[in-house]
């Protein structure tokens, strides 16, 4: 990190922007292009041949989606622009609910096939009661399916629901590529011309407005987001409200119960592409990152040292999911993981509350109830703590219920499928059975059939990974809370029973072959098991117990080279969304860096039985 000087600190050359969209309609894309076409990389950095430049953590560049919001920022002209890249995903509408508050307009993108999505109606709802005024920009216009007109109307009726206030309907509409880094005014004759993002720069800059601030005011800033490096500890990242800072300022900090520390500026930092740069200064309207508050929260609020006054709290929805998480009890415990305790994963949970503000903990037993917004939430975290060296247990993910005037409620979602004509047929099947209301029906005009259904947030469990196998890999699924109704009756069992292990060992080509007879396999030859674990699902649906260690004895008749014969499948592997959601009650999974095992929670078969009965 170096230090700069920019050349103006002006309000009025200011432009906080989010960018908003549904999952996969081209947000962090068109971020590249507006980061590469700044000219803040130099033309031979590796940024400028990079592709999702901000979806930097491990797991966004293998899901492919944005996790956590980010910050960047760029110049054009004599005007600076913070960009905050926020996630499309509702399970991560936390990120979304805390950093929004930065911006004074969006940019929400759009595809130009698909249409408004239901993330897109999330977001926008977001940004529009926050009072962000908004660009629309209609993205992949170059798609073979593209419709414009049709999504102009769908985005007109989405605004007229959404809007607060009348202004908000007049909106400029713009038109990209935005893997291309081209866009247009009007839909253009020939999308293969030549051009850039110049008119999204200058559409900024003329359609968003200046920060409204008070630059001559007591400083005071409200923390939207933290960060952490080894040189200078902890950052606190938000957006000043009021007044002006510089380098070595005297500040205080207002946490929860105004509860004031006093303390001092040690480090004052703007972004600057995927980086940030020292600066001495910095002036209301402006997003920075201060370090010198070790003890600071997402939340508080960083004031003048003479005048703590603390804003108001930031406003996060409530979990819709809950899962115990606690430590492992298996006989395996302690042999894959460097952390394995209980201590040691409430202490990292609670450091998970720290940025993480749409998660919940609390004690349960001797593990912990960790409530969120949606299965990829929840597992998103768990992935993250195993790859750290944790080991741990988790069971069935739980709806969160709210009780009101004496009836418990439960969360209900709304959820939108598109599926060749086909696979109708067993889509409504599968919805039937978990008690989903088919609300609308309709064949779109890319040859695919629409369905949207209204169920509880409980009746979704599972149900991505069945419906992909039963559709061959073509759904596409997407859901939104869209509120709480009286708690139904509970759903019947929906899957078959489980292969279980009888006795501790390592499994024999000879006793698989036997599962395979019974079931799908889960687990490959020569793989350790214990009992009590679940190697295989049954074709039917109760639960056996196989001993998968056993092995062939052998005879005059037979020699040990026969073993060589047989000829296995290759085992099911299923990865942590569909362990998850393969759960029953009565069933745990235990994670360790290495592993996922699923298992029995009683492994006595003898106390299964007993309490079976």
């Amino acid at each position: 990190m170096h230090r700069i000087f920019f050349m103006k600190l002006d309000p009025n050359h200011i432009r906080n922007i989010a960018i908003i969209a549904h999952v996969d309609h081209g947000k962090t894309t068109l971020v590249d292009g507006l980061l590469k076409q700044s000219n803040i990389f130099r033309s031979n950095q590796s940024e400028m041949s990079q592709e999702l430049i901000m979806d930097s953590g491990d797991q966004e560049r293998e899901r492919g989606i944005t996790i956590t919001a980010k910050v960047t920022a760029v110049e054009h002209d004599d005007y600076r622009i913070n960009i905050i890249d926020t996630p499309g995903h509702a399970d991560f509408s936390g990120e979304v609910e805390r950093t929004i508050n930065m911006a004074d307009g969006c940019i929400l993108i759009v595809d130009a096939q698909e249409g408004p999505m239901p993330q897109t109606k999330f977001v926008l709802g977001k940004a529009l009661a926050n009072e962000l005024s908004p660009i629309v920009i209609i993205n992949k216009i170059d798609k073979p399916g593209s419709r414009i007109s049709e999504v102009e109307d769908e985005l007109a009726d989405l605004f007229l629901e959404l809007a607060v206030h009348e202004d908000q309907l007049h909106y400029p509409t713009y038109y990209a590529i935005g893997r291309e880094g081209k866009a247009w005014e009007k839909p253009p004759v020939d999308p293969t011309e030549d051009t850039d993002l110049s008119v999204i720069f200058d559409a900024i800059v003329k359609d968003i407005p200046a920060p409204k601030v008070e630059v001559d005011k007591p400083f005071q800033m409200q923390v939207s987001a933290l960060a952490w490096d080894a040189f200078k500890g902890k950052y606190a990242i938000g957006r000043i409200t009021r007044g002006r800072i510089k380098t070595g300022g005297k500040i205080c900090l207002v946490g929860g119960g105004d509860q004031v520390t006093k303390g001092q500026v040690d480090g004052l930092f703007k972004s600057s592409g995927v980086g940030k740069l020292a600066v001495d200064e910095a002036i209301a309207g402006e997003i920075i990152q201060l370090t010198g508050l070790s003890n600071v929260k997402i939340g508080d609020t960083i004031c003048d040292i003479d005048t703590p006054e603390a804003l108001p709290n930031l406003e996060v929805e409530a979990p819709t999911l809950k899962i115990y998480l606690g430590p492992n009890t298996s006989p395996f415990k302690g042999q894959e993981a460097e952390f394995s305790t209980g201590r040691q994963i409430g202490d990292r949970l609670q450091k998970e509350l720290e940025t993480n503000i749409g998660l919940r903990v609390e004690e349960e037993g001797i593990g912990y109830l960790v409530s969120g917004r949606g299965e990829l939430h929840l597992s998103v975290l768990i992935e993250t703590i195993r790859r750290e060296g944790f080991e741990f247990e988790v069971r069935r993910p739980q709806v969160v219920t709210k009780e009101e005037e004496g009836k418990t409620l439960e969360p209900i979602e709304e959820l939108i499928i598109e599926v060749p004509a086909e696979y109708v047929g067993a889509v409504q099947m599968e919805l039937g059975a978990r008690r989903a209301t088919l609300k609308e029906q309709f064949a779109t005009p890319k040859g695919v059939t629409k369905l949207i259904y209204e169920l509880p947030t409980r009746a979704l469990l599972g149900l991505r990974n069945i419906l992909t196998t039963n559709t061959k890999g073509t759904i596409i699924m997407n859901s939104l809370m869209v509120g709480y109704e009286k708690m139904g009756a509970p759903l019947q069992k929906l899957r078959n029973g489980v292969i279980v292990a009888y006795e501790n060992g390592t499994t024999t080509p000879y006793a698989l072959e036997m599962l395979e007879e019974r079931g799908t396999c889960f687990i490959k030859p020569a793989e350790k098991v214990y009992a009590g674990q679940i190697v295989g699902l049954n074709k039917r649906n109760d639960d056996i117990e196989m001993n998968v260690c056993k092995a062939k004895h052998l005879t005059n008749m037979r020699s040990s080279s026969s073993d060589g014969t047989v000829q296995l499948t290759p085992p099911t592997i299923l990865s942590l969304e569909e362990c998850l959601d393969f759960l029953e009650n009565d069933e745990l999974l235990e994670v360790t860096p290495q592993s996922l095992r699923l298992r029995k929670i009683e492994l006595d078969h003898n106390k299964r039985r007993r309490s079976n009965k």
